[in-house]
């Protein structure tokens, strides 16, 4: 089946899908996006992602080109012209086309819309795959929490754990090899720890991390399920010591670190706690809980 994607007023395939070589996004990654999962052909917890977006594209003073219940429409269809049952909706907002120059342009000039459908395998009771993690200083910039599409020491952070024999970096605030420095998230996901009292421990919604909805929803699991969670900043040296950490992001939900720099955490496997929660967070998906038929 040929992928569909919707741009700026189009179905087209992936194939003919083109932007201008003037378009801000491509010169200077001036736009931003959201990536939101989809759990049996309906929109996980899109309340949050919409907010989310939101506050990006407010970050860089650009608004929606279109309205929130015409988004929702296109959403459903590009679901369904995709045959999408489980796997993601990607959706990018741009400042447009204009010549290359520093300064916005004009405000007449109409923003770039993409959104895309990509299928992946429905989630299992037990996370598929684990992570074995290697600590990254942190080189990006100030608002990590406006999700842009300024992602490049993003990927710089990850190319350089994989080419290490890593599955993916913590990115963290200062010498990666000191204990004491603070880890604050992956380069596409959440971090957390539970530690020896059994406390999980994630880093605080600020600047210096972009605030996951699957976070969101996590905590909110974990209180139901009576966990205690802390929201405070942790160390390297904490986490070389913890009972168990995992990673968390909307495409993989929870996904178990089994090492951090070639040590394990815990006794090296899923540890009860993540397993825990990781089949509460597909049994609420199971429940219908944070799902909806559009983005509203």
């Amino acid at each position: 089946m040929t992928a569909v994607s919707w741009l700026d007023g189009r179905w087209l395939t992936h194939r003919q899908a083109r932007v201008s070589v003037d378009d801000r996004a491509f010169l200077f990654a001036d736009g931003v996006y959201e990536v939101v999962s989809v759990y049996r052909g309906q929109f996980v917890d899109a309340d949050l992602h919409l907010a989310r977006l939101r506050r990006s594209l407010a970050g860089l003073s650009m608004r929606l080109p279109l309205s929130q219940a015409a988004l929702s429409v296109l959403a459903r269809e590009l679901i369904r012209r995709n045959a999408i049952a489980h796997g993601m909706l990607y959706l990018q907002v741009t400042r447009g086309a204009a010549p290359r120059w520093h300064g916005f342009p004009d405000p007449a000039v109409k923003s770039t819309l993409l959104l895309t459908a990509k299928h992946l395998p429905a989630p299992s009771a037990i996370p598929r795959r684990s992570d074995h993690i290697k600590t990254t200083n942190d080189l990006r910039w100030g608002r990590c929490d406006w999700k842009t599409t300024g992602l490049l020491a993003n990927c710089l952070a990850l190319q350089g754990a994989l080419d290490d024999g890593f599955d993916g970096p913590w990115l963290v605030a200062g010498d990666p090899d000191d204990k004491q420095t603070v880890v604050r998230e992956g380069a596409s996901s959440n971090a957390w720890i539970i530690t020896q009292d059994g406390v999980l421990v994630t880093h605080p919604e600020s600047p210096q991390i972009l605030g996951g909805c699957t976070r969101a929803a996590i905590l909110q699991i974990a209180s139901d399920l009576q966990i205690q969670s802390e929201e405070r900043t942790f160390t390297i040296g904490e986490a070389l010591t913890a009972r168990e950490a995992f990673n968390s992001s909307s495409s993989s939900y929870l996904r178990p670190v089994l090492s951090l720099n070639g040590t394990a955490i815990g006794n090296g496997t899923i540890g009860p706690v993540t397993r825990r929660l990781h089949e509460a967070f597909v049994a609420r998906l199971e429940r219908g809980v944070g799902l909806s038929a559009g983005l509203v």
